[in-house]
């Protein structure tokens, strides 16, 4: 509707005249709301039209009057028919609604069948996965060793490895009893590098330096010679090593060590375990148990630096010919110099675990409980090799009559140390402005030559530098 009619109604209004009456011209008045003024205009989808003033009189009865004019309901508009359908759909034209397809009622039931199906096989492969973990549960372990370091006890506990040979892997620190070197604090041991220039060593033109209270039966490990003018320096850095042999050792059981990793360019901590008797031969056929191994190296180095900390198994049926089974546990934006952590072993004779902190960060986990798990079947050792001779030797099996878990199957004690460089691999060669290379016969001049930089990355905090061990505790399968 365009607009809306009102008319006078004359018995509201009294007599109206002729004269007085409303012209028929203006007696309908239309108001169309976007002519009103603002602050008139509606403020909801219903509007009311505002009073309108009617001359009702004409002369001495001229006196207007205000009509307030009704407001009337809008009209609601009816549904509009689908465009799409000419009329409404019948029951035939349905057939949705009436009996199903069984073909399609026989395969959501197989839909669902095998959901059901895949849902029971995970929850069975997630019961074997948990079910199969091979632990050694409290009640096989019986406790051998504590120590919690309110003292070091070299008399009962441990031994002191005191050397300057490398100890096979041509490492540069001479190891020591010194008190600078090795202490207890605040019921942890720490292991401490020092350079060998801050003892007043003259490391380059000294001459013949003899390491006092050396260990090793090997004189050349227990001395050095500073001469520059034919490349052969004095180890420029002293630290130190412990080890359990005679005293404590485990065949089969748990070793669980808690420390904290040193940070420093090219610094080496290892806890490990070597045989108490060289069951099957020299290393490396007896074998040899890396619980951890790390590097103090920063993040950014680009061979695994302190935020990986490694596990390891080495062993070979020759001298040259060797055999590495590792895994690791890493941090992306952390090293483990940071904090404490615990790493430890379970080995029993069918497997062998090794992890960090708890059972759900494994580094290494292996079973050896069947021929096909045997160290000899995984070593896949050729047929014959080289072994520091001019032809082929054919390889032997020193293993052929013991268990699949050999050669780590017999009495093993425990090393804890922190090395500096060395020119085993450990610290590979063009990586991270390494010094020196490993074949070279002048490495460690090399490396001590590269002091002022290396060094300038071990912190002057004991607290951050040293290899620092809140207690060490094995156990032995009972």
């Amino acid at each position: 509707m365009g607009g809306v009619t009102y008319r006078a109604n004359n018995a509201s209004q009294g007599h109206l005249s002729d004269a007085g009456a409303l012209p028929r011209t203006s007696s309908v008045t239309t108001f169309r709301a976007p002519f009103l003024s603002p602050s008139s205009r509606p403020t909801s989808s219903l509007w009311t039209p505002p009073a309108y003033m009617y001359a009702a009189s004409q002369g001495a009865e001229g006196a207007g009057s205000a009509v307030s004019l009704p407001s009337l309901p809008m009209k609601a508009k009816p549904v509009m028919p689908s465009s799409r359908l000419e009329r409404k759909l019948t029951k035939e034209e349905k057939p949705w609604i009436g009996r199903k397809d069984g073909w399609a009622r026989a395969s959501w039931w197989l839909t669902v069948l095998w959901m059901l199906v895949g849902l029971g096989c995970a929850g069975i492969i997630c019961w074997r996965g948990y079910a199969g973990v091979q632990v050694l549960q409290d009640s096989q372990l019986c406790l051998v060793l504590e120590d919690d370091f309110d003292s070091l006890d070299t008399s009962n506990t441990w031994n002191y490895d005191i050397e300057l040979g490398g100890f096979g892997n041509g490492e540069f620190e001479m190891t020591t009893d010194d008190s600078k070197n090795i202490y207890t604090q605040d019921g942890e041991l720490y292991i401490m590098p020092t350079l060998s220039t801050d003892d007043g060593i003259d490391i380059w033109n000294g001459g013949s330096y003899q390491l006092s209270d050396c260990t090793s039966d090997n004189s050349s490990a227990c001395t050095a010679n500073g001469d520059s003018s034919s490349y052969q320096v004095i180890n420029p850095v002293r630290s130190a090593r412990i080890n359990t042999k005679g005293k404590y050792s485990i065949q089969y059981g748990k070793v669980e060590v808690r420390a904290k990793l040193p940070r420093g360019d090219w610094l080496w901590p290892a806890i490990w375990m070597l045989p108490e008797d060289d069951t099957y031969g020299p290393w490396p056929l007896s074998g040899e148990i890396d619980i951890m191994e790390a590097r103090g190296n920063g993040l950014e180095y680009g061979a695994q630096g302190v935020n990986f900390a490694r596990a390891s198994l080495n062993y070979g049926p020759l001298e040259t010919l060797q055999r590495k089974i590792y895994g690791w546990q890493s941090n992306k934006r952390a090293g483990f110099d940071e904090d404490f952590h615990t790493y430890a072993m379970e080995w029993d004779e069918g497997f062998m675990r090794f992890y960090m902190d708890n059972r759900l960060h494994t580094m290494l986990n292996l079973k050896t409980d069947s021929g096909k798990n045997s160290f000899w079947t995984r070593g896949n050792f050729p047929a014959t090799a080289m072994n520091n001779s001019a032809t082929p030797v054919v390889v032997p099996n020193p293993w052929q009559n013991s268990g699949p878990n050999a050669p780590f199957d017999q009495q093993f004690y425990l090393i804890i140390d922190l090395a500096a460089g060395g020119t085993s691999g450990w610290f590979p060669d063009n990586v991270g402005d390494k010094p020196w290379y490993d074949g070279s016969a002048t490495a460690m001049y090399n490396f001590a030559q590269a002091q002022d930089t290396w060094s300038a990355t071990w912190p002057s905090s004991a607290d951050d530098r040293a290899f620092r061990i809140d207690y060490v505790k094995m156990w032995k399968k009972c």
